[in-house]
């Protein structure tokens, strides 16, 4: 049986007189939406707590802050004169940028923003930044996150007499995705995905606090559409099937696309928007703060180039087999490739003085009959394989696993795992993979470097294509990359004098 989610809101605001007798807030008017709302449970000051409370959770789970005040400083300026124009104004917000390559951006309760680093290179300008934290102050503002909590425990408490089911709260989704790397946390809670309504009104709210601050709302629509285009080619890299691109992004914690946000900003017009008619964009401003950004990861969470990838903190590098595609997640880099192939590497602290033979067969895979472990030396480094046959959730696949101890102490696990049937197909990549793996000198690790985003100024006679070759990046989508990042056609020319975002080596 479906209830319509006004009716539920009716039936929730009719039993206040049940609810009174606990002491809870009922329906009020919300002063940026305009319309009553139920948010019984959770109060303004509760979600002032419930953000200061998972903040740093937050950071922990999801890659800790970028550290560069340059970027940090920008965005929460922009941030700050966004909320200026909203209801909450004077109210203490914190903008935060999130050291992640995913597209992703996402609020707490409380006045908690958080937007990653990958996001922020995606993006051309001001206003396109602007379309994002006005989205994500909409959703503060409007109490969202109060509204979802207090209708689901409510439904909960007078489930016997509304006779209705009760859906139970998920984490949102992001790749290597920001909300999975919480599932099972507090912080997955409150980052819960919101409703197609609360979308549309956070888009709404986002879009009116852009136009007051003197912005094009446009550009609103124009960043998801240049965010679509963006998740199809981190698809793509990956080797993934194209229905897998929500994971990758905002898209999955945020449905939205550039015709709902286009009909937000129409809404938000017929709700008395004023847009300036000179509306701003913002392309120098944002290229001054985000040149020298790093690209790919950075020297604190190790970082990509090509197929190799690099830890300088941790000290170390290992090389992924050609059509594997390597993703750096928060607890492990991985490494995906053909015919459901993989390679996952982490490290983990032993007990002083476990050889590495007794760290996989003791430690690691404790429990489990491993055949065929043997000890052996990598680049100088002590460690010991051993393999085993299991099954997967697509049949039977073979996995070796490989134990390398470090000189730091601690032990690096490298795990293949390929489907049964290839036949071995995939034995001599895995094994220079394996050998691939080196530990760092210092002197190495302080040398390196990630990739940079750069701007460089078109000259007459150059073209997407011979741009697109200053890229450092290298891997077959330089093109399409430099297309995409810069929000070009394909068949768009080049203005002499204009600036363009390049992948550089520094």
């Amino acid at each position: 049986m479906t209830v319509a989610r006004p009716a539920l809101h009716l039936v929730l605001c009719g039993l206040l007189a049940i609810a009174a007798a606990g002491g809870l807030v009922g329906c009020a008017q919300n002063a940026a939406t305009g319309r009553s709302q139920f948010t019984a449970f959770v109060s303004p000051e509760e979600e002032a707590k419930i953000g200061r409370e998972q903040h740093p959770q937050v950071l922990a789970e999801f890659g800790g802050a970028y550290d560069n005040p340059k970027v940090a400083a920008y965005v929460q300026r922009v941030g700050e004169t966004l909320v200026a124009r909203s209801e909450l104004k004077g109210q203490p917000f914190r903008f935060t940028v999130i050291n992640s390559d995913i597209y992703n951006a996402f609020a707490l309760p409380g006045g908690y923003v958080y937007i990653t680093r990958g996001l922020l290179a995606l993006m051309s300008s001001e206003a396109e930044l602007a379309s994002v934290l006005g989205h994500e102050i909409g959703h503060v503002t409007a109490r969202h996150t109060a509204e979802r909590i207090s209708r689901t425990q409510a439904a909960n408490i007078f489930s016997s007499v509304l006779g209705i089911g009760v859906a139970v709260l998920t984490g949102s989704g992001d790749a290597g995705n920001l909300a999975a790397q919480a599932t099972g946390s507090g912080a997955a809670v409150w980052l819960a995905g919101f409703s197609r309504e609360q979308e549309f009104e956070a888009d709404k709210l986002g879009v009116r606090y852009m136009a007051a601050d003197g912005y094009d709302p446009r550009e609103a629509a124009e960043m998801l559409s240049k965010l679509g285009d963006g998740v199809r080619l981190s698809v793509k890299e990956l080797g993934r099937p194209p229905e897998s691109a929500d994971e990758f992004s905002i898209m999955q914690s945020h449905p939205r696309t550039a015709d709902r946000v286009v009909a937000a900003t129409d809404a938000a017009r017929a709700q008395g928007m004023v847009v300036a008619a000179n509306p701003r964009i913002g392309e120098d401003a944002y290229f001054d703060a985000i040149d020298g950004m790093a690209f790919g990861g950075d020297a604190e969470s190790g970082f990509v180039r090509g197929n190799v990838f690099t830890h300088p903190k941790l000290r170390f590098r290992f090389e992924a087999p050609k059509g594997f595609r390597i993703v750096n997640g928060e607890d492990a880099v991985r490494a995906m490739g053909p015919d459901n192939s993989s390679i996952k590497l982490d490290a983990k602290q032993a007990p002083r003085g476990v050889e590495p033979a007794d760290f996989l067969v003791g430690v690691w895979a404790k429990g489990v009959r491993l055949q065929n472990v043997e000890r052996i030396q990598i680049n100088g480094l002590a460690a010991a394989t051993g393999a085993l046959r299991m099954n997967g959730q697509k049949g039977p696949v073979d996995v070796r696993l490989v134990a390398i101890k470090h000189p730091d102490g601690a032990y690096f696990r490298m795990m293949f795992v390929v489907p049964a049937a290839s036949g071995g197909k995939f034995n001599e990549d895995f094994r220079r993979a394996t050998y691939s793996f080196r530990a760092l000198t210092e002197a190495e690790a302080r040398a390196a470097e990630p990739l940079r985003i750069r701007f460089v100024t078109v000259r007459p006679g150059d073209t997407q294509a011979s741009i697109a070759q200053r890229m450092a990046t290298k891997d077959g989508f330089d093109l399409e990359r430099f297309r995409i990042y810069n929000g070009l056609k394909a068949d768009a020319p080049l203005v002499p004098g204009s600036r363009v975002k390049i992948i550089a080596d520094r």
